[in-house]
């Protein structure tokens, strides 16, 4: 065999040394850009394609850093459900809704979701998974009734939220997941506002749990991701989904969701009392006409999140979104979000900032007043995120602007602040 000569420079250049693997631990998960891998065989690669070997061929089908991200979210949900449960990086939360939603249901599917479901989903079901034939009836599911007589022979999906948005309603998961299990659906929790910290509902029963990762798992608004986790048998259909739709979750955005674990459960404690204070603080403003947090004696989930969720020694953990519904409608709820200083009107939710969104214009924009009256959404409803602020500065931030915003819509001599 000849020898081959020296290579050319645009070889050499192409052709780099591979890069040292460290014999030691690193602390920092490692970033695999690579949209592509090589093999020693074409078989091999066939092998690998075809899911009869175990590796990577190319990033719209699995990454080595997506798939330590969802193996870490995996393991948190299910540290208490037995062996067995899986993951599936996203690059978007509703990429992973989308998923789960077209991996279990057909023409002439239906499916039961909350009348209080976050505006996206509700936007995916009424308005495209409709399109194709898949039916969804909007209950009220936190009650148990409704449920199960909404519920028929072609129900695949039970959907549920550990949290509603914005109502913060409760999910009895267990409940649920009796009542779906006994028709042969799954159930489905979106526990986007809980996170494995607040409520792991594979423990409860629940099927598949779905997570924006942009929020709480993240926690810096700075990466977007989505993940569903469950057992092994149900997260094969997810990710077939996942490969056929393209919704692959990016290795940078992998390695700051995965960093973004690490910290949340110190995160989530602090924000989830400052939760409890600025609520309990809020509730006796004259300004206010209703809040919604499960914290709260008067709310109708309070004992069912005592059950439910997890507690620490500040006591048991409600979660971090608190709404708030001022007097005076639409126009009351805007000028509520526009007088705050110290919280910011913006978009998302679960990072170390405070931030507030008018509901009825924002995150469920898609529901007319119908729509939104049968939700229990207020036209006036704001949702605060509740941030990694001092509880006592932002209790005097959002005092002030419910005071400036008056008496407006209560009768006359109520407003007394």
């Amino acid at each position: 065999m000849t020898e081959a000569p020296p290579p050319g420079e645009n070889t050499r250049a192409v052709h780099l040394p591979p890069p040292p693997v460290p014999a030691q631990s690193a602390l920092g998960g490692a970033v695999w850009r690579s949209t592509t891998y090589s093999f020693d065989t074409s078989q091999e690669y066939a092998d690998v394609l075809g899911d009869r070997a175990p590796g990577y061929s190319y990033s719209r089908v699995d990454n080595p850093t997506a798939d330590a991200f969802a193996q870490a979210v995996a393991a948190m949900e299910g540290v208490r459900a037995g062996g067995g449960v899986a993951g599936q990086a996203f690059a978007s939360g509703m990429a992973a809704i989308s998923a789960v939603l077209l991996a279990f249901t057909h023409a002439g599917a239906h499916v039961v979701a909350p009348t209080a479901a976050y505006g996206g989903t509700y936007g995916l079901l009424a308005e495209l998974l409709s399109r194709f034939g898949v039916h969804t009836d909007f209950v009220d599911t936190t009650d148990l009734g409704r449920v199960r007589a909404a519920i028929r022979p072609e129900t695949r999906l039970v959907w549920a939220e550990t949290l509603a948005n914005p109502t913060m309603a409760v999910a009895d998961i267990p409940a649920l997941a009796e009542a779906a299990h006994e028709a042969d659906a799954l159930l489905v929790v979106d526990s986007t506002f809980a996170t494995p910290v607040v409520c792991r509902p594979l423990e409860h029963g629940a099927d598949l749990v779905v997570h924006s990762a942009t929020k709480y798992i993240g926690g810096h608004s700075d990466a977007t991701g989505g993940v569903v986790v469950g057992r092994g048998g149900l997260i094969g259909p997810v990710r077939t989904v996942r490969i056929h739709t393209g919704g692959m979750l990016a290795p940078d955005e992998a390695f700051l969701l995965r960093r973004g674990l690490e910290t949340l459960p110190l995160r989530v404690r602090r924000q989830c009392d400052t939760a409890a204070q600025l609520a309990a603080a809020v509730a006796r403003h004259p300004a206010v006409a209703r809040v919604d947090y499960p914290g709260l004696p008067g709310h109708p989930g309070h004992e069912t999140a005592r059950r439910l969720y997890d507690s620490g020694p500040e006591g048991t953990r409600f979660g971090a979104v608190v709404t708030i519904t001022p007097y005076g409608g639409r126009a009351a709820g805007m000028a509520l979000a526009d007088g705050l200083r110290l919280g910011l009107v913006a978009p998302s939710l679960g990072g170390t900032h405070t931030l507030a969104g008018h509901v009825a214009s924002t995150t469920h924009r898609q529901m007319d007043e119908h729509a939104l009256a049968a939700a229990g959404i207020d036209p006036g409803a704001v949702r605060f995120s509740v941030g990694l602020e001092d509880a006592d500065d932002l209790i005097f931030d959002v005092t002030n602007a419910l005071t400036a915003i008056g008496h407006a819509g209560m009768p006359d001599g109520a407003f007394n602040p």
